[in-house]
Formats: C-alpha cells, sequence, structure tokens
C-alpha cells in the first residue's frame, strides 16, 4: 500500500506540473499539444546533467542544476511553439503535434551520438542515473519521499497565486478569452501568449523529468515519455483549466498509473490473471472514458486556437 500511494503521488506531481504548463498557455489563448515533446527535452537536459554531474559536487546543486537544465530547456524547446503560432500564426494542432515528433526523434540522436563519442559500440538512446537519482530520494519508514514532490506542491501553490490573485495572470487570462478587449485597455497581447507559452515550457520541462526519474535509474528517449503529455492535457480539461481541480485530477489518474506498476503486491489483483499490459492502458482508458462523459461541460478559455489579429473584433 505504501508502495502504490509513493508512485500515486510521484506521478500525480507529473502530471500536474504539465497540466499546470499547459493550463498557463490556454488561459493566454495557445493550445499547447506539444507538451509532450517539451516534456522529452526537459527530461533530456536533467537527464545530462545528471549523467555527468561529478560525485564530489554535493547533492544540493545536484537538484538545483537538474531542475535548471530541465526547465531551461523546455522553455527554450517552447519557444519554438511561440513563434510559429504567435508571430506567424500557424495552426497549433499541426505545430504542437510536429513538436511531439521532433523532440522524441531530436533526443535520441543527441543521446545515440553521446553514447557513440564516449563508447563506439554503445548506440543506445539510454542515459543511466543510478547514482544522481539517489540525491532526489528521502527514506521515511518505508516511504521513499522523493524532493520534486514538494516541488510539485510549491509550484502549486504559486501558480494558483500567479494565476488568480495577480495582475499578471488576470492579463494572461484576460488575451485567453477576449484579445481584443484586452488589446483596447493597453494590454500587449502577444508579450502574455508568449509568457503564457513559456511558463508552460517551464512547467512541461520540470514534468519531463520528474517523469523519467519517478521508477527507474535509466531512461531510454526513444520511448518518449509513454504519452504522459497527452494524459496531462485531459488531466487539464478534467481540472476545468483551474490548479486546484487539476492538482486532484492528477491524483485521480496517478492512481490508475501507479497500480500498473505495483498490481503484483496485492493479491486480490495477482490472482486475476490479467495481463499487465491491461493495466498499463488503465490510466488511458480511464482518460477516454473520463472525457466521453465530461467534454460536453468543459468550458475552455474562448479564444484559445485562435491568433490574434488586431483588426477583428
Amino acid at each position: 500500500m505504501i508502495l502504490l500511494l509513493q508512485y500515486m503521488i510521484i506521478f500525480a506531481a507529473v502530471l500536474t506540473l504539465v497540466a499546470i504548463g499547459g493550463c498557463f498557455s490556454e488561459h493566454s489563448g495557445v493550445i499547447n499539444i506539444g507538451l509532450e515533446g517539451i516534456m522529452v527535452m526537459g527530461a533530456l537536459g536533467g537527464a545530462l546533467v545528471m549523467r555527468f554531474f561529478p560525485e564530489t559536487g554535493g547533492k544540493l546543486p545536484l537538484i538545483l542544476l537538474t531542475m535548471v537544465a530541465a526547465v531551461v530547456l523546455g522553455m527554450i524547446y517552447s519557444l519554438l511553439l511561440a513563434v510559429a503560432c504567435i508571430n506567424f500564426k500557424a495552426d497549433q494542432t499541426i505545430v504542437g503535434t510536429a513538436m511531439n515528433m521532433l523532440g522524441t526523434a531530436a533526443a535520441t540522436v543527441i543521446v545515440k551520438a553521446m553514447n557513440t563519442r564516449i563508447n563506439p559500440d554503445n548506440v543506445s538512446s539510454t542515459i543511466q542515473y543510478i547514482n544522481p537519482k539517489k540525491a532526489f530520494l528521502v527514506n521515511l519508514g518505508g516511504f521513499e519521499f522523493n524532493w520534486f514532490m514538494l516541488v510539485t506542491v510549491i509550484l502549486l501553490a504559486c501558480s494558483y497565486v500567479l494565476l488568480y490573485k495577480t495582475r499578471l495572470g488576470l492579463r494572461l487570462q484576460a488575451c485567453g478569452e477576449h484579445p481584443q478587449a484586452a488589446a483596447s485597455v493597453g494590454i500587449s497581447v502577444y508579450k502574455m501568449r508568449y509568457i503564457g507559452v513559456i511558463i508552460s515550457g517551464f512547467l512541461g520541462g520540470l514534468g519531463g523529468i520528474v517523469y523519467i526519474t519517478s521508477g527507474v535509474s535509466e531512461w531510454k528517449f526513444e520511448n518518449g515519455v509513454a504519452g504522459f503529455g497527452f494524459l496531462a492535457m485531459a488531466v487539464m480539461i478534467f481540472g476545468q483549466w483551474k490548479p486546484h481541480r487539476i492538482a486532484v485530477s492528477a491524483l485521480l489518474f496517478g492512481l490508475f498509473r501507479a497500480l500498473s506498476n505495483v498490481y503484483m503486491g496485492f493479491n486480490f489483483l495477482a490472482t486475476l490473471n490479467i495481463p499487465s499490459g491491461i493495466y498499463n492502458m488503465l490510466p488511458y482508458i480511464i482518460c477516454l472514458i473520463v472525457l466521453a462523459f465530461t467534454s460536453k461541460k468543459s468550458r475552455a478559455p474562448k479564444a484559445e486556437g485562435i491568433p490574434y489579429d488586431k483588426g477583428m473584433r
């Protein structure tokens, strides 16, 4: 049971971070389908730091540098979406889909090139971080507390305050609801949308490194992030684009994802002889069911996905 709780919380942390990132982007008026690719690039940045960080460097510098690398790479990668969709008014769905494919492919090529350079016989796309990962874990009587859990709670609270209690957040939401009205009172719609997308890159990149370190000590980048970017979008929709509701939704989806890791530890589940693939599919099946029954009641920002045009009224 403790192991189930541990996995549920860490997977919920991943979904919360990435879903809130998507929430900021959509509140500004830009649909970020590219969260999957952003997660992969953030995971790559963090994994590279853990791979090459000296063992004598200390735990705190390792944790901070890993997080910085993940969020910086995620933010830089998110600029592809911002430039294409805000400046050039490209179709946001197509650009996001392309980013997802490019992210996994680019990470795979980079890691393979790095491994081949270090060892010509190693052509895998895997990065190991066995010892560095231990810096993120604290054993609390059988429960492995991960510092990313605390970071997620802090960022969740900050996101709520930023979105609903600050001038920046209110302006961001105005640009996602009625950008022409926002522009008429002097708000820069382009600036707000850039901020929204970059924040989504920040949180999505961090979510990527949390995901790949959640249960294993190495990651094969050919696998991407197993659809967690899309699952986070479902969590965002189910949570009605509100950070506190997103966190609750993430716990639900995190529970079903955690079951695929620990179902063998529950006798009543093990005796059912259900193939492991079914448990791996559970969060995505639940995602489809939830969206089928809740999508009609969803209230997305009115101007999301619509390129801003100063001449429109």
